[in-house]
């Protein structure tokens, strides 16, 4: 009886995906071929067709890779169940009712964050945007939480290479600066944004936790 047929290269690409994910941090070439016994060459070439299609992208050291926004986008469409859950939404609702604000849940990458959830404030000219909404990286106080939540080599490396945005008169701008908010981030968990992306416009942010190698936030607007 004949078998169906199975794509290798689909097979093996996946296993790169899962791998990356797992490991929650870059890995390289030659991690992946140690850890899932496939040549060198075989790696290179599935790690290049997954990065033009924006399943992957590299490190700035360009010796690593990292899940990209096409693969993260993906991920947040195929959680849209679990974070409009009854549960989830009482939780969000429940906090802002408590403090009288918009609150957001959302998944952070290198380029950008995704918001999942929302519950959006009572008052009517409070801020609001629905599931799906993107922000650039790194902006405000998810940029700045983000960043925080890598190695400070690695901060400095996408910092350096990307450049820091004015969004605002009040953006930070100036790299030691920035450093430092992020050292500080790191040592009390949550970062603040004084106007620094949208003029008037304060907020708060905190990481929940990683889900499926995506670092996981909650913030308030």
């Amino acid at each position: 009886m004949a078998t169906s047929y199975k794509a290798p290269a689909v097979q093996k690409a996946f296993q790169i995906l899962k791998a990356i994910i797992d490991s929650g941090s870059s890995l390289g070439i030659s991690d992946l071929s140690r850890k899932l016994d496939i040549s060198k060459s075989t790696v290179h070439g599935l790690l290049s067709s997954l990065i033009e299609v924006g399943a992957l992208e590299r490190t700035d050291s360009g010796k690593s890779y990292v899940l990209g926004p096409a693969l993260v986008d993906l991920a947040v469409r195929s959680w849209s169940y679990l974070f409009t859950s009854k549960a989830v939404a009482a939780i969000l609702e429940e906090l802002r009712d408590a403090i009288g604000h918009t609150v957001f849940l959302g998944v952070l990458s290198r380029t950008q964050a995704v918001i999942v959830a929302t519950a959006a404030s009572r008052n009517p000219l409070a801020i609001s945007s629905p599931p799906g909404t993107t922000i650039p990286m790194p902006a405000g106080a998810l940029g700045k939480l983000y960043l925080a939540s890598l190695d400070p080599d690695q901060t400095i490396n996408i910092l350096t290479k990307t450049g820091l945005t004015p969004y605002t008169e009040r953006s930070i701008v100036a790299l030691p600066l920035y450093l430092e908010t992020c050292d500080r981030v790191r040592r009390e968990g949550f970062s603040f944004d004084d106007g620094e992306y949208i003029p008037g416009v304060r907020a708060v942010a905190t990481r929940v936790g990683y889900y499926r190698g995506l670092l996981l936030a909650l913030w308030v607007v």
